[in-house]
């Protein structure tokens, strides 16, 4: 099978040594993807962090040749659960009508203090 991996731009990806998207045959994963905009900002509200994640995910899944509707799981990765609705809702937005398996969990912090939402997905093309 042939390996196709997607960079984002992230600086992590060299630094760390990692791809934002793998896509090996018919399945592709896309790594925990954070809500840095290109100039390196980040918006503060949980909503808008989310949206933001899942736009470079969805990007990076389309790179690799795919679309949202070939998602088949999320993770999400939020350090306050009180962002959950918030997050659940930019979720929806994209999802509502695919209806992934998907897991949210809240951890005890992320690489940069100003996240507050990391995504990653996996996707089965056909």
């Amino acid at each position: 099978m042939e390996r196709k991996n997607v960079q984002s731009g992230s600086p992590f990806e060299t630094a760390i040594g990692f791809s934002r998207a793998v896509r090996l045959g018919d399945r592709v994963v896309v790594s925990g993807t954070a809500p840095i905009w290109p100039d390196g900002s980040v918006d503060p509200d949980p909503t808008t962090q989310a949206r933001r994640c899942l736009d470079i995910a969805l990007q990076a899944l389309g790179e690799a040749g795919g679309t949202a509707d070939d998602v088949i799981r999320t993770r999400t990765y939020l350090v306050d659960a009180s962002d959950a609705e918030a997050v659940g809702q930019a979720h929806h937005e994209v999802f509502s009508g695919i209806r992934p398996a998907s897991t949210m969990v809240v951890v005890g912090g992320l690489l940069d203090p100003r996240w507050k939402v990391e995504i990653e997905m996996e996707a089965v093309l056909g």
